[in-house]
């Protein structure tokens, strides 16, 4: 078996606490409210998967907490900071923030999710989904273009040009939207799906820097699409999604997110076939699609207080004991309950220090000196 230490023990100091890397061939929930270490401690868990294993992660990143993975702490040991730096770890930056740019193309969306993109449904707006669909048979089906040679500008001014009264709606509608116009779109440059395909040990994507509310989503939206596209190849990845809530709601109110959600199910459900597994983070298991939630195998719940939170993840991880799920109100900070396949018995544990430095914090109040 091969360990990954990320404490001890509490009720035994001194007794490392380990977790058996090979489980994690199963979703896993890692769950806990506003100050308990949440961040932190799941930093503790991937960095031991990236220097215990071979496994390649990729982690979706809202708030710009793991955009300083690459880089070791002052505190780290000289023999781990060195293995660190020999790692494949790739990030990428949303907005105006410095770094390699986070883009993905929009020909790499299915029909469905650029339907979504462009808020047609396929049914009240029928004509405008099969221009839609049309226009992918004509731009790419017979070898007319590539992906890199797109050209969003160029494609309104041919609907335009076409005469056709409902490619004349759907060129209003890209141009309306402005959807096209997003600092997303790669723009025939390289997009990020392509740097995932080569399976680095670490891929950090940072989405929390676009104007749009939407792109965040349907960023994540391409790079799932193409990892089921692939499954078939068997390549393992481990799906970290921080924040979970944005992005696998149990209630999406937009087309987009409801693609989102509905890929995320179907990962859920089947992926762990074909070595795509889910690893979900977020403060509020009542936040998260339950038909995700319960496909989740592996539990690290750290201090949650509210009632309704510990209830729900009392009924839906029944392999762990009730008791210890409400004793997680009394954690401090950076304790955690691990249950599941990847721990022999449910344990409790103070986590250990990070290797990596931690990009997020809380703001300090501003006093007088």
């Amino acid at each position: 078996m091969t360990a990954l230490t990320v404490g001890e023990v509490l009720e035994a100091p001194g007794t490392p606490a380990r977790l058996d890397a090979r489980k994690f061939n199963r979703h896993t929930f890692w769950c806990g409210q506003s100050g308990s270490g949440k961040t932190y401690a799941l930093g503790v868990v991937l960095e031991q998967l990236l220097l215990e294993t071979e496994l390649p992660i990729l982690i979706l990143d809202p708030n710009a907490d793991f955009v300083r993975l690459r880089e070791p702490r002052a505190t780290a040991a000289p023999e781990d900071a060195a293995r660190w730096s020999e790692l494949d770890m790739r990030v990428f930056r949303s907005g105006d923030s410095e770094g390699e740019g986070l883009h993905t193309r929009y020909v790499d969306l299915s029909p469905a999710a650029k339907a979504a993109v462009l808020q047609i449904d396929p049914i009240a707006d029928a004509e405008e989904y099969n221009a839609l669909l049309h226009l992918e048979e004509e731009a790419f089906g017979h070898g007319a273009a590539t992906a890199a040679q797109f050209d969003a500008a160029s494609m309104v001014r041919a609907l335009r040009a076409s005469g056709d009264p409902v490619r004349t709606r759907l060129a209003n509608r890209m141009e309306n939207l402005q959807v096209l116009e997003w600092d997303l779109w790669s723009r025939g440059s390289s997009s990020v799906v392509d740097v995932i395909a080569e399976r680095p040990r670490a891929t950090v994507l940072d989405l929390g820097g676009f104007d749009h509310p939407a792109e965040p989503r349907v960023a994540a939206l391409a790079v799932l699409e193409q990892l089921w596209a692939r499954r078939e190849e068997r390549r393992p990845i481990l799906i970290v999604i921080d924040e979970a809530h944005n992005l696998c709601s149990p209630e999406p109110a937009t087309a987009v997110e409801r693609a989102l959600t509905a890929q995320l199910i179907q990962i859920a459900a089947e992926g762990r076939k074909f070595g795509l597994w889910l690893f979900l983070s977020t403060q509020r298991p009542t936040k998260i699609h339950p038909n995700v939630l319960s496909q989740c195998d592996n539990l690290g719940l750290m201090r949650v207080n509210a009632p309704r939170d510990l209830a729900e993840l009392a009924a839906v991880f029944g392999f762990a004991p009730e008791e210890s799920i409400r004793r997680a109100k009394d954690f401090t900070q950076g304790q955690a309950l691990f249950a599941g396949g990847f721990v022999g018995d449910p344990t409790v544990v103070q986590m250990g220090e990070r290797l990596s430095e931690e990009a997020g914090g809380d703001v300090r109040v501003p006093l007088r000196s």
